[in-house]
This record gives C-alpha cells, sequence and structure tokens, in this order.
C-alpha cells in the first residue's frame, strides 16, 4: 500500500500520470470514495498519460466512456446505478475485462464481489478543498 498527499489538483494529476507509467494493460482499478473527491480528474491525468488526447468525462449516464486511441484503451465505468449482476453484465462489464485495456471503476463498492484478485484500490480522501489523501492498494506503484 502507498499513500500519497495531494496539496492540489496539479499534485493529484502528477500522482496519476505517474501511476499510469506502472501499467500494462489488463489491470482493473477500483476508486473509493465520495463525490467531488477526484476519482475523475485522477482519470483523465492517467488516461492523458496513457496517450488519449480528448476530453475525459464522467460516466455517470453513460456507464462506461471508452478512451482509444493511446498506448493502451482505457475503460472508464461508473458503477453508482448498478445494483445487480445482469446491470453489470448489460453493461458489458464482462467484455471489456477481454480486451486488455486499462478498467477504471468508480464507486466500485457497489460491484465488490464481480472484481478479482489483483484488484488495484485507490481510496481517496478529502484533507481540505483541494487536499486529498490517495491510498493506492496493489499493482506495482
Amino acid at each position: 500500500m502507498t499513500e500519497f498527499i495531494s496539496h492540489s489538483i496539479e499534485d493529484t494529476r502528477k500522482i496519476a500520470s505517474d501511476f499510469a507509467k506502472t501499467l500494462h494493460g489488463g489491470e482493473v482499478i477500483a476508486f473509493m470514495g465520495g463525490m467531488g473527491m477526484g476519482k475523475t480528474l485522477f482519470t483523465s491525468a492517467l488516461a492523458k498519460a496513457l496517450g488519449f488526447e480528448g476530453a475525459v468525462s464522467s460516466p455517470t449516464f453513460a456507464i462506461v466512456n471508452e478512451y482509444r486511441g493511446g498506448k493502451l484503451p482505457v475503460f472508464h465505468f461508473d458503477m453508482f446505478r448498478i445494483e445487480t449482476w445482469e446491470d453489470l453484465d448489460s453493461c458489458g462489464f464482462f467484455d471489456y475485462m477481454e480486451e486488455k485495456g486499462v478498467m477504471v471503476v468508480e464507486w466500485s463498492e457497489n460491484i465488490d464481489s464481480a472484481l478479482e484478485d489483483g484488484t488495484i484500490y485507490i481510496n481517496i480522501e478529502k484533507l481540505s478543498e483541494n487536499g486529498r489523501k490517495i491510498t493506492i492498494e496493489g499493482g506495482g506503484f
């Protein structure tokens, strides 16, 4: 387990960018942390560090956004409204696992029983308006 203290948005972007350098494809990254913690900001910096040049936004209504065109594809999920195995299957979650991209899962606690061994957990806690404690458990970071 590795902990970081971010004092600013720029710090969070740097942590995410450095973390992205450890990814090889096939990783599942499960975010923990409430609304407004910086999960989408972290994902945006991660996708950009992997070479994606477009806009990154929260997949709240789409459930999954795909970011392709970089070193690795990034599949960004929001599981806030996922309640059943059928919901999880219908959004293509298990199909995306076969693509060997990087799966980033917000509200992962809603699908914890579907996450496999080897999942990387990132917890983001608010310390101040822009300050965050970012804990990464698993992976090569």
